[in-house]
């Protein structure tokens, strides 16, 4: 048994800095790397994981304390490991690495427990007698011969007429835990193994040999046109893993896809399979966690979040649609899912496998690439048609509306997505001029109808909807741009029938929970209609009855100063292209653009991910981007500009990284209330890069300077 635990405080603040000795007494055996412990830190009782555990110590043992006792679930050694490694590469603090990689609930969630009622020998005893018992008794004891050991409350009978039986020994009442199961929705859910194509069995052969310990390549990228059965691939690597007695890992970018997959998943290996995400409830994902920790599921899949699954033996770590910016975490530490997937699988020797359509040029240059250039049963890609809407007076294209006419005398499926949600943009006001901002933010805000409200999409300011305008009173108050729940409404007042439904998923649909697998499998159990959304409907969907997809506003992204804009619109109009003419019926794209003419757009509709990528790559090489060179951003807050700025001032001084360009400080806009200042860094050597953007952060928490003002650094900004 060690004498000391180090332990880190799960406390929020910058400036403690663990981990912290503390004296273990013989009530703390079996204390370990991962225990977590309540421990009195600073006058107060907090939660802290150990880090590491000694026989010695540098502090005198008489002057450290002793853990008040265990609170909740251990941490896996290999993810304690994963965290501390989370802490310095993303310059966070171990302390809120740690907070991500601990079971749902951080101690506060228990299993349930339900009584159950069973019968005994003595009961069935009496059952065969007949006498002694009320004909209520006699009810009870029957069910439960008949159906088993079941729930007391389903067992026929109130608890206390349940203990009298069970005090005359005819049944026994006994607390069992019970897993709270999430809802299954099936969505696109295959059940039986297709026979691959030659194609997917080239693809598969090196990830098969990889996972059996041969050959050197570990990491792949599997690059395959929409429709190319790149699932299949990882139903058929996940199977291998199991088979060799070890786990997987699959991730995808958001919850909207985790319903399908997870069909899939447990269509083919069953109840091995957990799901972990947000949308979940806190017991459910506290279960599914614990069947992931105790071995009873091998198999994970979510969003990013899942990264962190307690898996054991990982064998196989899958990052499906790895293009999607969704994988990067908001919080802090700000962790890129796919880089924390990519550092899981070399630590724990498993295989990975990240899969697209349209894939990132960092992907590209550093994993061994497998092809799926064609779609199963050889369909063709749909045809794309670039629709220009300069000299437009409505939000729908004639062809577009005359395409989405088509669909519905044919009982057929269309796709329309749109990347804004809302119903308008924003409002002003006809007479004067003036728009409505939000006042936490500067930004303006977002009309809602259906909810009668304004709304910030930053910060979640919400008003009722203006009728005047504030500054001159008038009533003239107009409304700009489109959003989803325009669209919807509008294709719903000119389309939508019972047999053709319009139906819309977004953020603001989405919001309930289990809201979007109910969405998806509504539109995939109605013979016919219209799915409307954000680029949640673009996200890897399977629907082979969908013989349209439109895209509005298609240039959307491209007016964004971020030096990704080219390939976010490619991959949104790739993606969602590839939505369509999956069935027998075919199908066909429209995209609709003020910038018919912009080489994204052009490539995407020609399907040309190899062209784009080359032209991409060429444009990043000669401008130092990724993946040529490494991004960190800095952001530093306060409530007023000056302390802002001052504090990105001090911290450029701080920076001390050879050959690295270091851009700022620049204004952003205000958020939340408070003023931002930023610095960005620009270097070819990340490691040396992220060290000292570290150390310099530390130092500057430390100064007057930096306890004005907040500051978030998010490496590998997206």
């Amino acid at each position: 048994m060690p004498a000391f635990a180090q332990v880190e405080p799960l406390v929020t603040t910058r400036a403690v800095r663990g981990p912290f000795d503390y004296r273990l007494d013989d009530e703390h055996r079996g204390v370990e790397v991962g225990t977590t412990l309540r421990v009195p830190f600073s006058g107060r009782s907090i939660v802290g994981v150990v880090t590491a555990t000694a026989d010695e110590s540098a502090v005198d043992p008489e002057r450290l304390a002793v853990p008040l006792g265990r609170a909740g679930d251990p941490v896996p050694p290999d993810l304690v490991r994963l965290a501390l490694w989370m802490a310095e590469e993303y310059c966070s603090t171990p302390a809120r690495a740690l907070g991500l990689v601990m079971a749902p609930g951080a101690g506060r969630t228990r299993p349930r427990r339900v009584l159950h009622a069973e019968l005994t020998v003595a009961g069935r005893e009496a059952l065969a007698e007949g006498r002694g018992l009320t004909p209520g008794q006699l009810a009870v004891l029957e069910r439960l011969r008949e159906l088993g050991a079941m729930p007391a409350t389903h067992a026929g009978a109130a608890h206390g007429s349940l203990r009298r039986l069970d005090v005359r020994g005819l049944l026994t009442l006994r607390s069992a835990p019970v897993r709270r199961r999430p809802v299954a929705t099936s969505v696109g859910a295959h059940g039986l193994e297709p026979v691959l194509s030659a194609e997917q069995e080239a693809a598969l052969a090196p990830v098969l040999a990889a996972i059996a310990g041969q050959g050197e390549d570990r990491r792949f990228l599997l690059h395959g046109v929409t429709g190319s059965g790149k699932t299949e691939v990882y139903l058929q690597a996940a199977a291998a893993a199991l088979e060799r007695g070890g786990s997987a890992l699959v991730l995808v970018p958001e919850i909207a896809l985790t319903p399908q997959t997870v069909g899939r998943f447990q269509a083919r290996f069953g109840d091995t399979v957990a799901v972990l995400h947000s949308g979940l409830g806190q017991g459910e994902r506290y279960d599914e966690w614990r069947r992931l920790a105790a071995g009873e599921a091998r198999i994970c899949v979510g969003p990013r979040s899942a990264v962190f699954a307690p898996l054991w033996d990982l064998q196989l770590v899958v990052v499906d649609e790895e293009h999607d910016a969704s994988y990067k975490h908001e919080g802090d530490p700000r962790y890129d899912a796919r880089r924390v997937a990519e550092r899981r699988a070399a630590e724990a020797g498993a295989v990975l496998l990240a899969g697209s359509a349209t894939p990132r040029p960092e992907s590209v240059v550093a994993l061994k690439r497998l092809r799926l250039p064609s779609r199963v049963d050889s369909r063709p890609l749909p045809p794309v048609e670039i629709l220009d809407m300069r000299d437009a007076a409505h939000a729908l294209h004639p062809l577009a509306r005359e395409a989405l006419g088509e669909v519905r005398r044919a009982h057929g499926k269309a796709i329309v997505l749109l990347n804004r949600r809302g119903w308008s943009n924003f409002l002003s006001c006809r007479t004067c001029g003036h728009v409505w901002q939000c006042p936490e933010c500067d930004v303006a805000l977002v009309l809602h109808r259906s909810s009668g409200r304004v709304t910030c999409h930053h910060c979640g300011h919400s008003e009722r909807a203006p009728e005047r305008c504030p500054s001159c009173r008038a009533p003239s108050v107009a409304r700009h741009g489109a959003g989803t729940e325009r669209v919807e409404a509008e294709l719903a007042s000119g389309l939508a029938t019972p047999d053709f439904p319009v139906l819309r998923l977004d953020a603001d649909s989405a919001a309930g929970k289990d809201a979007t697998a109910r969405t998806l499998a509504a539109f995939q159990a109605a013979p016919s209609g219209v799915l409307v959304g954000t680029q949640m409907v673009a996200k890897g969907h399977d629907f082979p009855d969908v013989t349209l997809g439109l895209v509005l506003d298609a240039d959307s992204t491209l007016r964004f100063p971020d030096f990704r804009a080219e390939e976010r619109t490619f991959a949104l109009i790739a993606q969602l292209a590839g939505r369509a003419g999956r069935g027998p019926a075919g199908g066909r794209v429209l995209v609709q653009t003020l910038a018919p003419d912009a080489p994204s757009i052009r490539a995407a509709a020609r399907h040309d991910s190899d062209g784009f990528l080359e032209g991409e790559l060429e444009r990043r090489r000669a401008l130092g981007y990724p993946p040529y060179a490494s991004l960190i951003r800095i952001v530093c807050s306060a409530p007023a500009a000056g302390a802002a700025t001052a504090a990105a001032t001090a911290l450029h001084a701080l920076l001390n990284i050879p050959g690295a360009m270091i851009l700022g400080p620049a204004p952003l806009f205000r958020l939340r209330g408070r003023e931002r200042s930023q610095l960005e860094i620009r270097a070819h050597d990340r490691t040396a890069a992220v060290r000292a953007v570290g150390a310099a952060v530390e130092a500057h928490t430390a100064s007057a300077v930096g306890r004005a003002a907040s500051l978030s650094v998010d490496v590998d900004p997206q």
